[in-house]
Formats: C-alpha cells, sequence, structure tokens
C-alpha cells in the first residue's frame, strides 16, 4: 500500500520554558551552594559524620541545581536543523545525572559510616546541632521554592529530590545530636546517616528510572500503544485500522506519536486524520502526530496538506 503522511500539532517547535522555574533553580543554588560551606565547616569542627555527608550531599545539590538551571537556560534556545526539537532533551539528561550523583553519595555514606562504626570519633554536639538546625531551614526554604515551581518536571524533581534528601539528612543530623547528648552514644552519627541514606536511594532509583524511560523513547505510562489503537478504532468514525503505533517524550510533558491509518472509505481521508489528531490531542495530550495514511486502493497516492 501507498502512504501518505499528515502532521497535526498546535504548536511549533520552540521550547517554552518557565523563567520562573529557571528564577527559583537559581535563588536555590545560591542558597544551597552558600550554606554547603557552612556545613564543611561545622563538620570538620564537630566531627559530625552527619553533618560532612549532608554537605557532601548539598554539594551535589548545587551540582544538580547550576546543572538543572543551565539545562533550562539552554532549553530555551530555538530549534535549529540539526536539532529540530530544539534542546529540551537536555532538562532530562540533568534530571539522569541528578540520580546517578545520588547513588554516588549514598555509597559514600555507607562506606563512611561504616569506618565509624570501627573506630568511633568524638562528636562535638554543641557545633553539630546548631549547624543542622540551620540546614534544616535553609532545605525548607529551598523545597518550597522548588515545589512552587513545575514539580512534574524531572528537572524540577530532580532538584527537589536532591533537596529532599537534604532535609531528611538535617533531621538525621539533629536526631543523632540530640541521642548523643542525651546518651553519650557516638555510633547514632554514623548509624542515622546510613538510614538517611536508604531514603535518598529510593528516591534516586524512581528518579532514575523515569529519566532514563524518556531517554529511551518508552511509551508514557498513559499513553501505551495497544491502549492508543484500540481508542482511535471504536472513538473515530470511518477509521477502520490503526497500525505501527509509536509513542515516546521529548520531555516531561511533550508526547510525539507516529502511526499508520486506514480509513473505511478512501474519500474521507482528510476527515479521519483530522479527527485522529483531535483525539490524540484531546484524549492523550499528545500535541504533535505524524500519521501515515494506507490507502485501500493499491498504488493510489494523495498529497494531504496540514
Amino acid at each position: 500500500m501507498s502512504h501518505s503522511h499528515d502532521h497535526h500539532h498546535d504548536h511549533d517547535h520552540a521550547p517554552t520554558v518557565s523563567r520562573d522555574n529557571e528564577r527559583k533553580v537559581l535563588i536555590s543554588f545560591i542558597l544551597i551552594f552558600a550554606f554547603m560551606i557552612v556545613e564543611v565547616i561545622g563538620g570538620l569542627l564537630s566531627g559530625s559524620l552527619a553533618l560532612l555527608a549532608d554537605s557532601g550531599h548539598m554539594l551535589t545539590d548545587a551540582a544538580a541545581l547550576a546543572l538543572a538551571w543551565g539545562a533550562f537556560r539552554l532549553g530555551r534556545r530555538e530549534a535549529d536543523d540539526r536539532r529540530t526539537f530544539g534542546y529540551l532533551r537536555l532538562e532530562v539528561v540533568a534530571g539522569f545525572v541528578n540520580a546517578l550523583a545520588l547513588f554516588a553519595i549514598v555509597g559514600w555514606i555507607a562506606v563512611e559510616a561504616w569506618r565509624r562504626l570501627q573506630q568511633p570519633h568524638e562528636v562535638l554536639v554543641g557545633p553539630m546541632l546548631a549547624v543542622a538546625v540551620a540546614g534544616l531551614l535553609v532545605n525548607l526554604v529551598v523545597l518550597w521554592l522548588l515545589t512552587r515551581g513545575d514539580s512534574e518536571h524531572v528537572n524540577i524533581q530532580g532538584a527537589a529530590l536532591h533537596v529532599l534528601g537534604d532535609l531528611f539528612g538535617s533531621v538525621g543530623a539533629i536526631t543523632a545530636a540530640v541521642i548523643i547528648q542525651l546518651t553519650g552514644w557516638t555510633a547514632a552519627d554514623p548509624i542515622l546517616s546510613v538510614l538517611v541514606s536508604l531514603l535518598i536511594l529510593r528516591s534516586a532509583w524512581v528518579l532514575a528510572a523515569r529519566s532514563l524511560h524518556i531517554l529511551l523513547e518508552g511509551a508514557p505510562e498513559d499513553a501505551d500503544p495497544q491502549l492508543i489503537a484500540r481508542h482511535l478504532t471504536a472513538a473515530v468514525p470511518g477509521l477502520a485500522a490503526v497500525r505501527h503505533v509509536h509513542v515516546w517524550s521529548i520531555t516531561s510533558g511533550r508526547v510525539l506519536a507516529t502511526m499508520h491509518v486506514r480509513p473505511d472509505d478512501d474519500a474521507e481521508a482528510r476527515a479521519v486524520v483530522a479527527a485522529v489528531g483531535r483525539e490524540l490531542q484531546s484524549r492523550f495530550d499528545i500535541g504533535h502526530a505524524t500519521i501515515a495514511i494506507d490507502w485501500n486502493e493499491r498504488d493510489e497516492a494523495c498529497s494531504l496538506a496540514p
């Protein structure tokens, strides 16, 4: 069968990146980077692994936020002949790098905690508690800023997960300081560091899986190709069959699709394709679809305008 193609979309390919999100990420980076230095000093002075682990995590937070900010800046660049969908995929790469950084931090915390359990270190509770409380307040402010943005975006989500891990780290450091103050049991410091790292590990796994799924051009959960084919066949009048359905995301919330459709009557092909495009937009939020037509009559071809 011969094929014609039609494109249905209500937007151009120029990225639409929120400047408000970009500004919040930049402010968050400044706050996290500044307090990271404070936490390193506090961890060295107090001898607390919880604070040093949290400062290391804050370093990756700062890097993650800087990467997120850079991805937003690049993501606003217009599409060109070499990158026809622009630079939006950089935001997904940033989210995946964030996840890998979280895995690395968890591994470092586990190794250092084991060493501390084998050879306990003296911990100065006063400086440890003061820095941990201040860190908790900073993380709460930054998390509030980030969750006021597009929290479904993998780039924002990655940065927010880093900060959330830091928040748990601050809570763990505060808890360890209180336990050491009340009981003198210094092992509470590395043990609570490991418990916090397990929470970070779960978040990192979710983020890595989601980012990698997009990078591998997997179908969104609510836009399975078989589901799309069944729905279109049932919902679009005059549509005989749908095949070769491929669905993927450029970045969070930007879903694309290609497919072949066969109309009952070739004369109604234009109307069928238009109806398929509308249904994809309204039911599956697919704003850009490339639709090839399988004609019923062999060797007949028709060029359809968008």
